[in-house]
């Protein structure tokens, strides 16, 4: 199938990344499912609604609302190719001993709990419709231990093993699952957050989700589980 026809649910939506694979996938045509956590937002970012653009505003810690979504992008496009699980957060400062509950379960929930729930409500129907792809976003960091990041890097390490645990169960029923390492994104956030940096270093959003794309796409269809570093100027 053409990737103007496919179905892409870009969860994270509205935030820099989500925005950058949304334009992506929609410059190819295809059809977009947007999930947030408020229609304002998406609205924000996105303008309106049309033809080929669903808002679907969910809070994706909890499962039902996370069913709602591929509920919706099954009443309106009839099917589901592509699961993008773009949101997710980043907190740092404590050392591990130091960690306090309330980051450890903001970590864990808008890294690995909102994938969960969007894999529940999805897979199910790609599996049924014969196939499908999906793509988590994982951290260059979290291949191993960093020094006051211990919770973050536990949670996007958790979103790789995810990820190959999923590619191994689900190869057989033809859905790809991959995930990206990106370094440090080029973002407004971040820039304010590091004057001194050099941003010309980090990883542009508009990059990051031409790898997600082609991870999306049949040309990868022989790319199962792969954990793929995504790095600018070193």
């Amino acid at each position: 199938m053409s990737a103007g026809h496919r179905t892409v649910i870009v969860t994270g939506a509205a935030g820099n990344l989500g925005k950058a694979v949304a334009k992506a996938f929609a410059d190819l045509g295809a059809n977009l499912v947007l999930v947030d956590l408020e229609r304002e937002s998406l609205h924000g970012v996105f303008g309106t609604e049309n033809d080929h653009r669903l808002f679907a505003p969910a809070n994706l810690l909890e499962m039902a609302q996370a069913t709602g979504v591929a509920q919706a992008a099954l009443a309106r496009f009839g099917r589901i190719d592509v699961l993008c699980n773009i949101a997710g957060g980043f907190r740092m400062g404590e050392m591990v001993h130091e960690t306090s509950d309330e980051n450890w379960n903001f970590l864990f929930d808008i890294n690995t709990r909102t994938l969960l729930n969007a894999v529940r409500a999805v897979v199910p129907y790609m599996i049924a419709a014969g196939g499908g792809k999906i793509v988590n976003v994982g951290a260059f960091a979290a291949q191993r231990g960093v020094a006051r990041m211990g919770a973050y890097t536990a949670s996007k390490g958790t979103v790789i093993r995810m990820t190959e645990a999923m590619a191994g169960e689900l190869r057989e029923k033809n859905i790809n699952v991959n995930c990206v390492l990106p370094t440090i994104i080029d973002t407004p956030e971040n820039r304010a957050a590091m004057p001194k940096a050099d941003p010309a270093k980090w990883v542009a959003p508009s990059d990051l989700a031409n790898v997600i794309v082609f991870l999306a796409s049949d040309a990868a269809r022989s790319v199962h589980g792969a954990a793929v570093p995504v790095t600018a100027l070193s």
